[in-house]
Parts: structure tokens; C-alpha cells; sequence
């Protein structure tokens, strides 16, 4: 898929790897000035450099880094024509617990990177958009956002918040020519994925179980996730604000069981 991104600068935050890495590739591969950004340290900042683009670190449960961050990010870019709101976290897997036994910490942890930097690091971008009349916001959600699963309160709540912050910041932005609109992966094979499912002989049959749910029996490539943000951020998107695309194998439309 080939779209012209040309002139347009992209803000990609938790771009040091998986999807958002792949999103800000893609977008960059597509014409954009890139402006990666992640709270650790990216391997490939000379790199990204040398063709052209940006890195800004920056951490997305801290106001003060946000603002930091995105006064850096103008500085050198100039605007920030797309949001990509990618950074986020999962539950670890010894926190998996139900409701009334999830960790407090870990909660808030979750809630403060995944949901609340989403909507910070959105007032932080959007000022500048809406006085161009023109931008694009993109948020990362995710399947569990739409159809829960056990023992992940805080990442099924969290998740479930950026899909309908997502519609109200298109309700309220559509006016200013900004076009919001949101994407829900469902399993994809990224960085921790190949560690998590090559860790143990428990992990394998868990994975096993969970593609028997999913339609086309596989999890997403980053790229395929990547071409959804290519698309929400192509010129010719104009027409689409709102929307939470499920990029998923099958997996919200129902169970695939064999009974």
C-alpha cells in the first residue's frame, strides 16, 4: 500500500519497537518526517537522524515530560500533522488476577500510561492542529477494548477508555478539521510476543488455545497494524473520523470454537 505523506509530519509516540515502531516506519517509508518517541532509549536514533527525522524521548505518564516533549517536537519539526498515540503496556503476567486481588499499583500503573497519556499527550498536540483547521489522530486501543478477556481489569478498562475517548474527540474536533480515529489490534506478533510464546511449553498451549479463537488461526505482523495507521492517515481517509478499526483476524466477530 502506497499513500503520499509528503509534507506531513507524524508524531508516533512508543515508537522503539512493535507496532509503533512498524506505524512510524510505515508512515516514513510513505513520504512523512517522522518524529519517534518512546520513554527508552531507541537503538537507531542516529539512524533516524541521518534520513531526516526526529527522536524525542519521552515519558507519557508524566505531564511535564509531555509538554517537553511536544515543545521539542515542534521545535524541530515545525507541527505535527498526525498523532499516533501508540505508547502503552500489558499486564504481566503474575499480575493477572481478578478484580478484587489486582494490584492497586499496577492499575494505576496501567491506567496512567495507556489511557491518561493518551488524552495528555492529545491536548498537548491537538492546540496547534486546530489552528491549522487540519490533523489527524490516531489512538492504538485494542480488541480486549472491545470484547474483554478475564483477569486484565485495568488493560480492558484502559483500552475501552481510549475507544470512546476516541469517539468524543471526534465529536469534538471534527469541526477544526481534525479527523480522530482509533485502531484495535488483536494478537500480534511483536517483540514480546516471540519471547513470550518461545518461554515456556505452559506459554505454547496457551497461544495454541488463543488462535483457535481467531478466525484466521494466526496473530497480526506489526506491518499489518502499520498499514491500518496508513490508511487512517492517508489524504484519502477525509471521510472517516470516529472509527475504531479492528485489525484482528475475525477475532470480534465472534467466536470460532468447533462446537
Amino acid at each position: 500500500m502506497r499513500v503520499d505523506l509528503a509534507g506531513q509530519v507524524a508524531l508516533v509516540t512508543g515508537s522503539a519497537q512493535g507496532i509503533g515502531k512498524a506505524i512510524a516506519d510505515t508512515l516514513a517509508a510513505n513520504g512523512a518526517t517522522i518524529v519517534y518517541s518512546d520513554r527508552q532509549p531507541i537503538a537507531e536514533a542516529d539512524d533516524i537522524r541521518a534520513r531526516g527525522h526526529f527522536f524525542v524521548p519521552m515519558d507519557v505518564s508524566r505531564a511535564d515530560d509531555i509538554t517537553r516533549g511536544v515543545e521539542q517536537a515542534l521545535a524541530a519539526a515545525g507541527r505535527i500533522d498526525i498523532l499516533v498515540n501508540n505508547a502503552g503496556i500489558g499486564v504481566r503476567a503474575h499480575e493477572r488476577l481478578p478484580v478484587d486481588e489486582f494490584p492497586i499499583d499496577a492499575w494505576n500503573d496501567l491506567i496512567a500510561i495507556d489511557l491518561t497519556g493518551v488524552f495528555l499527550v492529545s491536548r498537548a498536540v491537538i492546540p496547534q492542529m486546530r489552528a491549522r483547521k487540519a490533523g489527524r489522530v490516531i489512538n492504538i486501543a485494542s480488541v480486549l477494548g472491545l470484547i474483554p478477556m478475564r483477569l486484565q481489569s485495568s488493560y480492558v478498562a484502559a483500552k475501552a477508555g481510549v475507544v470512546n475517548l476516541t469517539r468524543s474527540m471526534a465529536l469534538e474536533l471534527a469541526a477544526d478539521g481534525v479527523l480522530v480515529n482509533g485502531i484495535a489490534p488483536g494478537s500480534t506478533a511483536t517483540e514480546g510476543w516471540a519471547k513470550w510464546i518461545h518461554n515456556a511449553k505452559e506459554a505454547q498451549d496457551a497461544h495454541a488455545r488463543l488462535m483457535s479463537h481467531i478466525p484466521l488461526g494466526r496473530p497480526a505482523s506489526t506491518q499489518e497494524i502499520a498499514n491500518g495507521a496508513l490508511f487512517l492517515a492517508a489524504p484519502e481517509s477525509s471521510y472517516i473520523t470516529g472509527h475504531i478499526l479492528a485489525i484482528d483476524g475475525g477475532w470480534t466477530a465472534g467466536f470460532a470454537r468447533d462446537f
